[in-house]
């Protein structure tokens, strides 16, 4: 484990690519499993404020997704959500878990909702938390390939040195976009050109949402450039509650771990089984 990801266990994917995680809990213990997927250029330490929040109430995994932090890639030119969804659906699978709640931080999102739409049976709850349904907008899908070109001809460090501001809301503390850099600085370059083009690849899948039996939880920041609440919103599920946090960015387990951590304490209690 290192500052640039909370992993600490180790899958083999059937592919042979491996799968990094952290996982406080053991097979068979009671309760719903809380799963954590970051963002792009992330990896599970973007969680770590929000770990002594919420690893006391039950069993919490957080993944380092496909190319990021310590799990590694194959090489592929494009890293669909759907190749990040079969990921997390074969560990839930190989930790017997059962259903889990997954919650997904931007990209994280975008790959669970790829996993509630191909492995609904492995959902009992859904969060998006400064995600989106929506596909990329045409300005959008040129920005990814910019962003493929640059880490391809610069690499990681000064792409992630660009993007980092952009995720947080003006006036962040500085030793929070460091973190957050110190964490990109783990991604492979190549890994995330592939992440890019898997993203601008993904499809609307806003009739997930809306199809969607499981309760969802959808937050927002206020101060958020990257998704904006109106993005974050833009579809919604039967039970569904949507929270709006104020001065937050893109990042608000960094920025308000605590506002963050409370209410998915307080949606989780509502689970049926939760005691959290």
């Amino acid at each position: 484990m290192s500052n640039r990801t909370l992993a600490n266990r180790r899958l083999t994917l059937q592919g042979g690519a491996d799968l990094a995680y952290r996982d406080n809990g053991r097979g068979g213990e009671a309760g719903t499993a809380l799963v954590l997927l970051h963002g792009f250029c992330g990896s599970s330490a973007y969680w770590e404020p929000l770990l002594p929040l919420l690893e006391p109430h039950g069993r919490v995994i957080a993944l380092d997704l496909r190319g990021h932090g310590q799990s590694s890639a194959a090489g592929e030119e494009i890293i669909g959500m759907e190749t990040l969804a079969d990921d997390v659906a074969e560990l839930l699978e190989s930790l017997e878990v059962g259903p889990a709640v997954v919650l997904g931080h931007s990209m994280g999102g975008y790959a669970a909702l790829a996993l509630a739409e191909r492995h609904p049976q492995l959902l009992a709850g859904l969060g998006l938390i400064h995600s989106t349904p929506l596909p990329d907008s045409p300005e959008a899908r040129e920005g990814r390939d910019k962003a493929a070109a640059a880490l391809a001809a610069d690499g990681i460090v000064p792409f992630v040195d660009g993007l980092v501001p952009k995720l947080f809301a003006p006036g962040a503390d500085g030793s929070l976009l460091d973190k957050a850099k110190e964490i990109g600085y783990g991604t492979a370059a190549s890994a995330a050109a592939a992440a890019a083009r898997g993203m601008k690849a993904r499809p609307d899948r806003s009739s997930v949402l809306q199809s969607l039996e499981a309760p969802l939880l959808l937050v927002a920041g206020s101060e958020d450039g990257v998704v904006p609440p109106a993005k974050a919103f833009a579809a919604e599920a039967p039970r569904t509650r949507k929270e709006t946090l104020d001065g937050a960015g893109h990042m608000s387990m960094m920025e308000q771990p605590e506002r963050l951590a409370g209410l998915i304490r307080d949606w989780l209690g509502f689970l049926p089984g939760q005691s959290r």
